[in-house]
């Protein structure tokens, strides 16, 4: 119980039981006088005299009804002042009592709660995110221990986030880091063959150059996911969507990714589709499938639009595929399959994939085929 609280119930009781004994003396000193009162004394000393008239006057009976008329009148005035102290006591009782129970009461509803506010407030200023204060709809402080709690749920949820994407951006950077180091080292191995000038054939020459170009489009495609994934984690990914030629676009634009006709067999309708996409974006889908397909699966890749009951790109190859409980979580971020381990990458791929079509008010299915893997894309018709 609160220290104050006790200090002043002790306070009232102690001046209550003191009141109490202060009326019980005044009442004891009335009695006195009231016994000792002259008048009461003659009183009684004439009606003894008259009491002893009548006898010797032979009037017994009215004797005996004078005295029992002087007894009940004693009686009543011995017992006045005893049921005068027996009801002050049961008052006093009464009042402590109460005074008790309305403390008792202060101290759960009110009191008590406060404390464990204060203490909430203190553990969460320490840090402790972890305590919880007990919700008790029946004191005064119900609805403020929910919102308090509420507030800490969110702190919690808020710093736990942040911790994530600490970790998640440390993890990107760790890879990219890693990742870089395989391009850049051949970089730097064919930069020195041709300082040695070992391009001694023109076939040596092209070949050299064809490596250097394949190495930094490795490096331009690691950092490109990287910088998609810092815009986006900033929500500042901007997609601009309008109305496209679906069919142009995959025959004309997508093809150009494909620097070997042989790579790739795409299959389009013969009537024009057009739907809501942002160009740029979409083609960045469909490099970052080809970068995964030509890593994973190293096959030739089939590109399909199908226009009935919606529009929607098939984008198959024709590798092992993806193990079939990774499926649901291989468009997460940073999450890279068992199949990956031996290959470089910043597991933003696919996760980038379904950021961008879902930006453009699409989606994506994932599949296993056999053989190969394949990514549906549906979009919004125009």
């Amino acid at each position: 119980m609160n220290k104050k609280l006790l200090f002043f119930a002790l306070l009232y009781i102690i001046i209550i039981l003191i009141i109490s004994h202060v009326v019980i003396s005044q009442i004891s000193a009335s009695l006195k006088e009231y016994k000792g009162n002259d008048n009461n004394s003659g009183s009684i000393s004439v009606e003894m005299n008259e009491i002893k008239q009548l006898i010797n006057s032979g009037e017994t009976d009215k004797a005996l009804e004078k005295c029992d008329e002087i007894a009940d009148r004693s009686d009543d005035n011995i017992k006045e002042i005893p049921h005068e102290f027996y009801m002050m006591w049961i008052l006093t009782g009464i009042n402590i009592l109460a005074f008790l129970f309305v403390i008792l009461y202060v101290n759960k509803r009110i009191l008590k709660p406060f404390e464990d506010m204060k203490g909430f407030a203190n553990e969460i200023s320490k840090g402790n995110l972890d305590v919880e204060i007990k919700m008790d709809r029946e004191n005064y402080f119900g609805d403020f221990t929910w919102a308090f709690n509420n507030m800490r749920k969110e702190i919690n949820k808020s710093r736990n986030a942040e911790k994530t994407a600490i970790e998640n951006n440390k993890t990107v950077i760790a890879t990219l880091s890693h990742d870089i180091k395989t391009p850049m080292a051949s970089i730097r191995a064919y930069a020195e063959a041709f300082e040695a000038n070992m391009d001694s054939t023109p076939e040596k020459r092209q070949k050299y150059l064809n490596v250097l170009m394949q190495k930094c489009d490795e490096v331009s495609k690691l950092t490109n996911d990287l910088f998609i994934h810092s815009i986006s984690e900033m929500n500042r990914l901007e997609v601009k969507s309008r109305s496209i030629d679906i069919v142009r676009f995959l025959d004309e634009d997508v093809r150009e990714l494909f620097t070997d006709s042989d790579d790739v067999e795409i299959i389009l309708p013969q009537e024009k589709a057009e739907v809501s996409a942002d160009p740029v974006r979409l083609l960045q889908v469909i490099e970052n499938l080809k970068s995964n397909s030509d890593k994973y699966a190293k096959t030739k890749i089939e590109i399909k639009l199908e226009t009935e009951n919606g529009t929607r790109i098939l984008f198959r190859d024709f590798g092992p595929g993806i193990p079939d409980e990774e499926i649901p979580f291989i468009t997460g971020k940073f999450y890279r399959g068992k199949n990956s381990a031996n290959e470089n990458g910043s597991g933003l791929g696919l996760y980038i994939v379904q950021e961008l079509v879902q930006k453009m008010g699409g989606k994506i299915k994932l599949l296993n085929k056999d053989p190969g893997f394949e990514v549906i894309i549906t979009l919004q018709n125009e």
